[in-house]
Formats: structure tokens, C-alpha cells, sequence
């Protein structure tokens, strides 16, 4: 279980555009030298982004792209489903073929797993926000829901 080359790529470009002062922006070729990145690899990601909404470009001697809301306004969920999608699809298993082809697609006994991962790394990015990933982590709370009062997930 990973994220993809995009997904990460494209939130280290939200990242860097977040840092950014009011009014400043970065070309293509700024973003793929700061981020390491190929410029046609850069450009394709950061399509991605501003077809999602998440950024804006402006063309012309002063133009490049820049943060389409503030940070605190985008949604990791949102910017996940658009760079991506779910970490456990349909692909999730090796074994899975489709409805039909798994020999234990109605006894899977770790389908329920995957599932119950996928319900917790959906609550998580949806929950944070761009502005969240600027400070430090280490003191999010690892639950099923901020907002709810369930026991906290152990993994330990």
C-alpha cells in the first residue's frame, strides 16, 4: 500500500504553491527545479491540479500558477480523489478479477481489512486540509473521526 508518483508530486506542488507569499506565483520550469521534478511531468501534474480547482495560472512575463483558494479551504480527500483516486480499489487483491472470478470473493476473510483501511485513510484525508500539512502532524490525533467520540485506532 503506497501512494502514487502523483499523488505525492502533486501535493508536494500544493505544498510549495501554499508557501508562497500573496500575489507570487512559479512557472513550470521554477516548480520542476525546486521539486526536482521533469518539466513535462510537472506540467501534466500541475493540469491536473488546476483542472481540479485547486490552482490557477496566469500567462504572461509575471504569470505561473498559484493556489486557487487558501489552504486552509483544500481538502486532502478532494485533492486524492483528483490526483488518483482510493488506495484500495477494485485491484486491491492480487487474486480479484471482477465480480465473479475470485474464487473467495464472497468468504474473503481480508476484504473486510481493506475495507475497514480504506474507511480510515478516507476519514484522515478528509479531515485534513492543506493548511494542516504546513505544521506539524505529530500531534494529529490517530482516530476514526475527529469529530467523533469513537476509541482511538491502535497500531500497536
Amino acid at each position: 500500500m503506497k501512494f502514487s508518483a502523483q499523488e505525492e508530486y502533486g501535493l508536494r506542488c500544493l505544498l510549495r504553491l501554499a508557501r508562497l507569499k500573496e500575489k507570487e506565483s512559479l512557472t513550470i520550469a521554477e516548480m520542476a527545479r525546486l521539486e526536482e521534478m521533469t518539466e513535462p511531468n510537472t506540467a501534466k501534474i500541475l493540469r491536473a491540479l488546476r483542472m481540479g480547482g485547486f490552482i490557477t495560472s496566469a500567462r504572461g512575463q509575471t504569470g505561473g500558477y498559484s493556489l486557487a483558494r487558501p489552504p486552509e479551504e483544500i481538502r486532502l480527500s478532494a485533492v486524492m480523489r483528483r490526483l488518483g483516486g482510493r488506495l484500495f480499489d477494485e485491484e486491491f487483491c492480487d487474486r480479484y478479477g471482477g465480480p465473479g472470478i475470485c474464487t473467495h470473493e464472497m468468504d474473503c476473510s481480508v476484504k473486510s481489512l481493506w475495507v475497514l483501511l480504506q474507511e480510515a485513510v478516507d476519514q484522515v484525508l478528509e479531515d485534513l486540509t492543506l493548511a494542516d500539512l504546513l505544521e506539524d502532524l505529530s500531534r494529529y490525533p490517530l482516530t476514526r473521526s475527529r469529530r467523533s467520540s469513537r476509541k482511538a485506532l491502535s497500531l500497536s
